[in-house]
């Protein structure tokens, strides 16, 4: 994937830390999916399409909710890894390998499509109007993102001291609390219904801090392996020096639902 709006232009491809991604992206606390279900997303007899799906984290940890999802995702080792994590879980959830912008639904086929830390990836132009076309007529669209805040928390801001050394390029960097930009594209298809941002303190240890930085945009899914493992070596020494085995990274969510606009099927 390329996009000249993040990081200069530089390709990523987040196939290349599936199994990364898999093993420690899946961090988002309990709080987190509360928040979804006060805005009634996620809840039973919901049939909802998680797009840029990933590892399938939110039809995953939502899925006891009762809610029936669909992930989509253009990366074929992130399904892949989405089916196998479900599978040993017993979960029954369809992944399907496609681009969100025309994967193949029929009209008014979901009453939620969810987007979690994905948004600005895709081609909105398209996504917009496609969304409109397979929600159902009261049918909603929740974004969410969440981002650890390096400018307050010391632990993430020498972890991206060290990213941008591997990745000066990358522009995931120097997160504040913002809300989440919507583009023009939406507003003939959907309105405003409610937005959110709250902070919220994600627990990790040496280990899986690590592991979240080096599954990250400016890390695994742009360097090479041998920059990886250099990085690495790197990190793990830096962590020993500056963090405790056990701490909490400060983060901040940002949730936007948008409720599809009548009278234009």
């Amino acid at each position: 994937m390329k996009n000249n709006m993040i990081d200069h232009g530089r390709a990523f491809d987040w196939g290349c830390t599936s199994s990364d991604y898999a093993r420690y992206r899946d961090i988002y606390p309990e709080a987190f999916y509360q928040k979804l279900l006060t805005k009634n997303i996620g809840t039973k007899g919901q049939k909802i399409l998680d797009i840029g799906t990933g590892t399938g984290v939110i039809p995953r940890n939502m899925y006891r909710y009762g809610a029936a999802f669909t992930g989509v995702d253009i990366a074929e080792n992130q399904i892949e890894q989405a089916r196998n994590l479900a599978a040993a879980q017993n979960m029954e959830i369809t992944f399907l390998c496609a681009p969100a912008e025309n994967a193949q639904f029929p009209g008014q086929t979901f009453d939620v499509v969810t987007a979690c830390q994905c948004f600005p990836y895709f081609r909105h132009e398209e996504l917009a109007k496609h969304l409109h076309t397979i929600l159902k007529s009261d049918g909603r669209f929740a974004i969410m993102y969440m981002a650890w805040l390096p400018l307050e928390d010391r632990i993430a801001a020498k972890s991206e001291e060290l990213i941008l050394q591997y990745n000066p390029d990358w522009t995931g960097c120097n997160e504040v609390r913002r809300r989440i930009g919507i583009p023009d594209a939406y507003d003939a298809y959907f309105t405003l219904e409610e937005e959110e941002l709250f902070d919220i303190a994600v627990p990790f240890t040496r280990d899986s801090w690590n592991g979240r930085i080096k599954a990250c945009r400016g890390i695994g899914a742009s360097l090479s392996e041998a920059e990886i493992e250099a990085f690495e070596k790197e990190h793990r020494s830096l962590l020993q020096e500056i963090a405790p085995e056990e701490f909490e990274i400060l983060h901040y969510a940002a949730i936007i639902v948008m409720r599809k606009k009548p009278g234009l099927d």
